[in-house]
């Protein structure tokens, strides 16, 4: 039960980093075209996109992590003092497997964001993100990535 709530709770707080960071990019780009844009007005496009991307964006990304944690937990099991490294890693792979994925599969960027190199690394640390998330809540604090002290 513990494993389940660790990766709902990081698939949605990747999901809302991932989208606010969509949101900001966008709105930046509509800045840079020489148009203002209120705070108000950002607020409730960052609200719109967090509501209607759930239906396309969420399950994708929660799929996504799904793969990329079930794999990172595998190599865990191995060497367990990888477990920082590994989840955080698995989601932020997992994020640009993604985009890549469907460029290559489906000819297309799904979001907008992503077609430059920096979109898709500002995914991908989203995704990151996602997977500190479960590696925290799943594993333990910041004390469980470091190397127990020996008692002498």
């Amino acid at each position: 039960m513990k494993t389940l709530m660790a990766y709902l709770v990081s698939v949605i707080a990747g999901y809302v980093l991932a989208t606010v960071l969509v949101s900001w990019t966008n709105i930046q780009a509509i800045v840079d075209l020489g148009f203002e844009i209120t705070l108000s007005q950002r607020g409730d496009t960052i609200i719109h996109d967090l509501v209607s991307m759930t239906a396309t964006y969420l399950p994708l990304m929660a799929i996504a992590l799904l793969i990329g944690f079930l794999v990172a937990g595998l190599i865990i099991r191995m060497k367990p003092s990888l477990a920082f490294v590994g989840y955080v890693l698995a989601g932020f792979v997992a994020v640009v497997v993604l985009h890549v994925a469907m460029k290559a599969a489906l000819g297309l960027t799904g979001i907008a964001a992503v077609r430059g190199m920096m979109g898709l690394i500002v995914q991908g640390l989203a995704g990151a993100f996602a997977g500190w998330c479960f590696f925290r809540l799943k594993v333990g604090g910041p004390e469980a990535s470091e190397p127990a002290e020996s008692s002498i």
